[in-house]
């Protein structure tokens, strides 16, 4: 929600979510195709978002928690490029767009609030562009913990301790990596204790350490 508005705007933009849907582990939001109608402000739970590759595997495009919005993919061309898919039973507001872009004429914080969410996402997906283009496996999944974990933070959640809601499966799609190195990487990075790793928990054991994987110090 945008910061500084008055009681008035802050009741017409609650006005403007038409539903909260839940939405069940393993179901989809919407899919890639389907014609784009609203925005979704993730309320609880943990998604992501996959494309078909040419050999018919799904590729990973990205995870979105509680607290983000989703469905951007949809305003270029009216219809979505991607499926949205439940990690965890969820709960969304559904925002209609056509709602949002009348009411962001009238709110101004609205509309640039909305252009911020727009940017954050570019911005993202060039980070991805980098992170598969340059990087080794060691950086891609150390790079893939910090950001996951700084943005729980964020939320009010931990700096050091997480619980990975996709599959190790999921973050190699995501990372293009294979399964074998994403556990190898983080079997390397326990063993160096930088991690403590008990199944789908994670603890952040030296920040620094995992920093420094992405951006190594310079030797004197």
């Amino acid at each position: 929600m945008p910061m500084g508005l008055t009681a008035e705007e802050l009741d017409r933009i609650d006005d403007m979510v038409a539903a909260r849907r839940k939405i069940k582990r393993g179901t989809t939001l919407f899919r890639n195709g389907e014609k784009f109608t609203s925005l979704y402000a993730i309320r609880t739970g943990f998604f992501k978002t996959r494309v078909a590759s040419e050999d018919g595997r799904d590729q990973v495009t990205g995870f979105q928690m509680a607290g983000e919005v989703i469905g951007l993919d949809g305003i270029v061309n009216d219809h979505h490029t991607c499926d949205a898919v439940a990690l965890e039973d969820a709960e969304v507001c559904v925002m209609p767009f056509d709602r949002i872009e009348e009411l962001s004429r009238e709110v101004n914080a609205l509309q640039r609030h909305v252009h911020k969410i727009m940017s954050r996402e570019i911005v993202r997906e060039h980070g991805v562009m980098l992170l598969l283009g340059s990087m080794r496996a060691e950086e891609r999944l150390a790079t893939f913990l910090l950001n996951l974990v700084q943005r729980l933070h964020a939320r009010g959640f931990s700096q050091s301790e997480l619980v990975l809601r996709m599959t190790r499966e999921e973050i190699g799609s995501f990372l293009g990596l294979k399964l074998e190195t994403v556990s190898r990487t983080f079997s390397r990075f326990a063993d160096e204790g930088i991690v403590e790793v008990k199944q789908r928990h994670v603890r952040i054991v030296n920040t620094e350490a995992l920093k420094d994987i992405v951006n190594p110090k310079a030797c004197n």
